[in-house]
């Protein structure tokens, strides 16, 4: 599979091109682009082989030696995954796909029409630990609550071990509209809520909370899904941009089970921890998900139930392969065997009304009404 990198940044140089060199007998990189014309040549010739560069994501998706591509510039991908999929490419993009549902199912239907792969880069879905975790969630019964808790370090700090390269002439206009471009499909999917709750929607919901959503999907499919309450640290202020992200709580319901999400920004917590604990009438399951900049760091599960009157713990660790080349290996498998798409753009849809849902919520404790998409 000959592919396309469009955007060349930390997701880029931290995880997916190493993976990609591992893998280079089944995934080979012909193309990679980016705004900054210094970076994608310097990228190309570091990676080996000949890789052609470029500064314009069309020219990437024009290329006849490209049979698909990945999309890893920051904000949406909507636009450029249109303009891939309308070129015949296949198309695996990092999150999010899209900041309205209408767009997500645009695309998927694209998809569909044109008989290509899209996938959408929730990489913790194929984490190779999360079939087991699904498996065992009979163990403890009838779930009755999942609770999500993730504490958020500083980026930085996180992926100090990178070799990141970087360049600064990246074309301004092109990043300006591009951020114009993200404010205004934020507008259509909420309404001119302002700040802080444009970017809460679209820098932490979509940045990060939406793993947890998908998570969610991966385990339990995707029942109905709403919140009741919500709430974000203080120092919020309508029509004030946030210093930081923020901590959030929100507590709703996952079909009849009880649900419970916490995502706290915490700069100088030591480590990164993300955890979904399931509490069903029989036992307890606990899923502990790696930090995303960690080639090989490993998910942990431990389910701790009753069996024929005794309590049994069971702890499972996941291989060092993370869900970031499982995703790889899954997007070949669609493009060369036609295997089904696990994190499709109807699977994005669905996250992206429930973070609207979440956003709007936010948003009233304030005083501020939503619209947009939000608007029944």
């Amino acid at each position: 599979m000959r592919l396309g990198i469009v955007g060349l940044g930390l997701i880029a140089q931290a995880v997916h091109l190493p993976n990609l060199r591992d893998l280079r007998e089944t995934h080979e990189v012909v193309h990679v682009c980016d705004l900054s014309a210094t970076l994608a040549a310097r990228v190309a010739a570091e990676h080996g082989g000949p890789v052609r560069h470029s500064r314009d994501a069309r020219e990437v998706f024009a290329d006849p030696a490209v049979d698909a591509v990945l999309l890893l510039t920051p904000g949406d991908h909507a636009d450029l995954a249109r303009a891939a999929l309308a070129a015949g490419k296949h198309v695996l993009a990092e999150k999010p796909l899209a900041l309205t549902v209408a767009e997500a199912r645009e695309l998927d239907e694209l998809a569909a029409d044109r008989n290509l792969v899209l996938q959408v880069g929730y990489m913790k879905m194929y984490d190779p630990i999360i079939p087991r975790a699904r498996s065992e969630l009979a163990a403890v019964g009838t779930p009755r609550l999942v609770r999500i808790t993730v504490l958020h370090p500083a980026d930085a700090p996180q992926f100090a071990h990178v070799r990141l390269l970087r360049a600064d002439d990246a074309d301004p206009v092109a990043v300006a509209a591009a951020a114009a471009r993200r404010r205004e499909r934020a507008a259509a999917a909420l309404g001119d809520v302002g700040e802080p709750f444009c970017s809460l929607y679209t820098d932490v919901l979509h940045g990060s909370v939406v793993h947890e959503l998908s998570l969610l999907r991966a385990l339990f499919g995707e029942p109905p899904l709403t919140f009741a309450h919500a709430q974000i640290g203080p120092g919020v202020r309508p029509g004030t941009a946030l210093p930081e992200p923020p901590q959030l709580q929100a507590l709703g319901m996952l079909g009849d089970c009880q649900l419970s999400l916490s995502w706290n920004w915490l700069p100088g917590h030591p480590e990164y921890v993300e955890e979904i604990a399931v509490f069903g009438t029989e036992g307890r399951l606990y899923l502990r998900m790696p930090g995303p900049y960690l080639r090989d760091a490993r998910a942990e599960l431990v389910v701790e139930s009753v069996r024929g009157g005794e309590r049994a713990t069971t702890r499972l660790v996941s291989e060092h392969r993370t869900g970031f080349t499982h995703e790889l290996l899954a997007f070949h498998a669609s493009v060369t065997e036609g295997a089904p798409v696990l994190s499709t753009a109807a699977g994005a849809a669905y996250d992206t009304a429930a973070l609207q849902r979440l956003t709007s919520l936010l948003a009233a404790a304030y005083g501020v009404q939503t619209r947009g998409e939000t608007t029944p």
